[in-house]
């Protein structure tokens, strides 16, 4: 049983890092660092189409790794 969480674990880590390298920057250098988090706060960029599928896939995939690795912790 715990080796199935372990690979779960494994698949789920490579699929959150496949996702996060897909997803395309907000903005380059400090400055833009800067105003791109305060747009993002603020919400006045909106994700749309693809990139809308990607966060949101990151966000499960995300989730899902939280809870297999605590799973994994709990059951070693």
């Amino acid at each position: 049983m715990v080796v199935l969480f372990e690979v779960l674990l494994v698949i789920f880590s490579i699929g959150l890092i496949t996702v996060v390298l897909l997803q395309k920057g907000k903005s380059a250098g400090l400055a833009g660092a800067i105003s791109g988090g305060a747009e993002h706060l603020f919400g006045k960029t909106k994700a749309r189409g693809m990139d809308l599928v990607l966060q949101r896939i990151t966000v499960g995939l995300a989730a899902g790794f939280m809870i297999l690795a605590i799973v994994v912790a709990m059951l070693k």
